[in-house]
């Protein structure tokens, strides 16, 4: 793991319950169908929740899940909440678990982007 992280000596416990913190907010489908949209650009609440066909409630709840494991910025602008990737390397590391996915499946027709 050590030589994956680019790390010399062992981690802490709390280096690695932050790991795990971000793993675990990209565990959720519904995050990762945020994250897809917020790939092309930045968007308000209201338009996410169009986009993921999800009550307001429930895409607030993971946007903020998001934010706080790191991956997102808000920004208020007057009434609207709008949301951008404030990590691009979580765009990055799901494009390397889906090239992961697409080499296992280049028998079949499935492939994977987000």
């Amino acid at each position: 793991m050590q030589r994956y992280l680019g790390m010399a000596k062992k981690m802490s416990r709390e280096a690695l319950e932050q790991i795990s913190i971000r793993f675990r907010a990209l565990a959720e489908p519904t995050r990762l169908a945020i994250l897809q949209e917020l790939k092309s650009g930045e968007r308000t609440v209201s338009e996410l929740v169009e986009a993921v066909s999800l009550s307001q409630a429930n895409v607030s709840k993971q946007l903020s899940i998001l934010r706080e494991a790191g991956f997102l910025r808000r920004e208020q602008r007057g009434t609207n909440a709008v949301y951008s990737i404030g990590d691009p390397l979580v765009i990055e590391l799901c494009r390397i678990v889906c090239d992961g996915m697409n080499r296992r499946a280049r028998s079949s027709s499935s492939s994977y982007s987000i």
